[in-house]
């Protein structure tokens, strides 16, 4: 996933994001989401984002952090988020559902963390339907550096715990996710110098079932973060090994922006290449981005913070 392009956020981010984890038994730790995961700069207000696959809406408060998302499919059916934060902590995560515009609380739920930092820290996440039904506990325990080293699940079924193990050797650093002592994922992270002689970041995801590799993803970053590359893997039983199976590279512009991508799957071979239009020049946010040669677009638009704008230009 390219961070950078709101466009993606309609298919994959909402998903994780709003729903606040990824499968059974796996918790998604909490985090502040920020006007920076949507590509955004400057004292932003609200960021409405138009595709073909319907609309996005992003409000966010005067320190840039999000407090609104709204997910709408067509006139009466949306979802909405709302997050609350206290002491710059994610406190609460409202996710309401409305069909025909009309609220479903059935379907609705509500996400409340608690945070204790002593002997180390610990973050409760309690997930409560609209009914006042319990549906899960989440607790995420860290280590003394605040790194996550376990994740137990609470819920009518029993408990779930994920552990977390973290390992270093010539440099790679490595983690290994095991729900209930049966191996999910691992994560290895390493540095490599690219054709340009600077260094890149290169991280391997696998992902495992009942212990058995399924599939792989290896991402590239550059030094400022941006993706370079990500290649898709399968496992091949018969060869009892990972083979690539889609191939894309992305390449950008002076300043950061998508300028290219090529997508290589098997002989086939897709390329696109992106435009922007700017709300303030270049300086600004961008506020449509069309993409060739299917000349698909995405319009955003972005309100600031009138009293932050106005002091910028006096200074």
């Amino acid at each position: 996933m390219v961070k950078n392009y709101a466009s993606t956020f309609l298919h994959s981010w909402i998903i994780v994001a709003l729903f606040g984890f990824v499968a059974i038994g796996q918790g998604q730790e909490p985090r502040i989401f920020t006007i920076s995961d949507f590509d955004l700069k400057g004292p932003v207000k609200s960021c409405l984002v138009s595709t073909k696959y319907g609309k996005e809406a992003y409000d966010f408060d005067k320190q840039g952090k999000l407090t609104k998302s709204v997910t709408r499919y067509n006139e009466s059916d949306y979802d909405v988020t709302y997050y609350k934060y206290k002491g710059g902590e994610l406190a609460e995560k409202r996710f309401e559902n409305y069909r025909n515009n009309v609220f479903e609380r059935s379907t609705s739920y509500a996400n409340f963390y608690e945070v204790d930092t002593v002997p180390e820290r610990r973050v409760t996440e309690k997930i409560i339907s609209y009914d006042k039904e319990f549906l899960d506990r989440y607790e995420y325990i860290y280590n003394a550096d605040t790194i996550l080293t376990k994740i137990i699940r609470t819920n009518n079924d029993g408990n779930d715990e994920t552990l977390i193990d973290y390992s270093e050797y010539r440099g790679e650093q490595t983690q290994i996710h095991e729900l209930n002592g049966s191996v999910i994922k691992s994560i290895r992270k390493s540095v490599k110098v690219g054709k340009n002689k600077q260094k890149q970041r290169v991280i391997l995801t696998k992902k495992f079932l009942e212990g058995e590799p399924q599939s792989a993803l290896e991402e590239v970053f550059d030094e400022q973060g941006k993706l370079l590359s990500e290649t898709h893997f399968v496992n091949d039983p018969n060869k009892n090994q990972f083979a690539p199976k889609e191939v894309i590279t992305y390449e950008y512009d002076a300043k950061g922006m998508l300028l290219k991508s090529v997508t290589k799957r098997g002989k086939s071979v897709a390329v696109k290449e992106y435009i922007y239009q700017f709300d303030n020049g270049e300086e600004g946010n961008w506020i449509k981005e069309i993409i060739t040669p299917e000349n698909s677009y995405t319009t955003r638009k972005i309100k600031y913070y009138e009293d932050e704008v106005t002091e910028k230009k006096e200074e």
